[in-house]
């Protein structure tokens, strides 16, 4: 079973409007090669396919000039993170060859893959590949269970969704960091990796981590930072507003599937919903959601103030100033913490996010909104 993705077929059209380079970023299995190969389908003109994993392909690649120079039409580079001595290439290319246009996926960010915002500055657009999301498919707590990975949640059998999660981590740990080019021992970073999970939604301070493994902050930092860039974790920044409150100046840290959560901290999908960690995996789970649909992830923030007041989601672009909450609860309430979030951060508006329901408002300025309604109340 396959899922059609327009929204994102559409965004690799837009994405060429504008650049003759579309790179789509994501974790490994999101489901970037299928939807390339989509987008190879509904084209008109010649196309060629290389995969940085075949070493047919790689055998080809070995003289990427020679190769590429007398190609037409669409040119699809698959998982370009294993060559990234291809991007000066293709920016002569580019340059040479007006009839050519290049479709790349990599499962790690621009940062973590060298040269390729240097080299094809102004020539390359990037858009960052999630897994399935609730605009996508029909049931939303499968959705929360499973996360959103193609072979995780299509799966026919919870057991067989299980089993494709661990072996995805296993596989991540023991070979994929390694073939990326980095060189970290498998064992400490699952700990690190699990520790996180436990953590999730939570403020995270290197120290801890620091501690409990024996190893320096510094690579603590470094180990955090490749995670984060194979899009595994996400750090959210603390806003700041600078009014003289004492507040918290730590990012938060999620595990960014939650069905990769769930697996690292042993548990099923079912298993979260009589657990004491069901509050923090529902907020990660919509909070992912939500930025989805925000597509501007620079501009979104949490905060809190040693006092007690916060908002789990502040989204800040422009004139536009949102804050969100994220409440696994059939009846939110209005707390003080939401009215300082509103004065505070001069909100002109904010969501509390339930999981089912209609949206109504509870105040002038706080709507209740279900999370599969979410995405119509951004979009407007």
């Amino acid at each position: 079973m396959e899922i059609n993705r327009p929204y994102w077929m559409q965004k690799i059209e837009e994405e060429f409007e504008i650049h003759r380079v579309c790179a789509l970023l994501g974790p490994r299995q999101c489901g970037k090669t299928t939807l390339a190969r989509s987008y190879q389908k509904s084209v008109h003109e010649a196309t060629h396919f290389f995969d940085c994993e075949n070493p047919n392909h790689l055998a080809r690649l070995s003289h990427p000039l020679l190769s590429l120079e007398g190609l037409k039409g669409l040119i699809i580079i698959d998982e370009i993170q294993f060559r990234p001595d291809l991007f000066p290439v293709l920016r002569v290319l580019v340059d040479h060859y007006p009839e050519q246009r290049y479709l790349i996926t990599g499962s790690a960010s621009r940062d973590l893959i060298n040269q390729s915002s240097e080299s094809l500055a102004g020539r390359i657009g990037f858009q960052h590949i999630t897994p399935f999301t609730i605009d996508e498919v029909k049931d939303w707590r499968l959705l929360w269970h499973r996360g959103g990975f193609p072979k995780s949640y299509l799966a026919s059998h919870e057991k067989f969704s299980k089993r494709w999660r661990s072996e995805y981590i296993k596989t991540f740990l023991e070979r994929d960091i390694n073939k990326m080019g980095f060189d970290l021992p498998p064992a400490i970073l699952g700990k690190l990796w699990r520790m996180l999970a436990h953590m999730h939604g939570q403020i995270l301070k290197t120290s801890d981590f620091s501690n409990a493994l024996n190893l320096d902050p510094r690579t603590v930092h470094r180990y955090l930072g490749i995670l984060e860039g194979t899009f595994m974790i996400r750090h959210l920044r603390p806003w700041h507003t600078n009014m003289g409150k004492r507040e918290v100046k730590h990012p938060k840290v999620y595990i960014r599937d939650c069905g990769i959560l769930h697996e690292l901290m042993g548990l099923s999908g079912e298993d979260i919903e009589e657990h004491p960690k069901l509050g923090a995996s529902f907020e990660g789970y919509a909070l992912e959601q939500v930025m989805h649909f925000l597509q501007n992830d620079d501009n979104c923030y949490f905060w809190s103030t040693h006092g007690g007041a916060e908002l789990d989601l502040f989204y800040c672009y422009g004139h536009q100033r949102l804050g969100f909450e994220f409440k696994f609860s059939d009846t939110p309430k209005i707390t003080k913490s939401m009215h300082i979030a509103i004065q505070d951060l001069n909100l002109q508006h904010l969501y509390v996010v339930v999981p089912l329901g209609e949206t109504f408002k509870i105040h002038e300025k706080i709507t209740c909104v279900p999370l599969t309604s979410i995405g119509d109340i951004i979009q407007k």
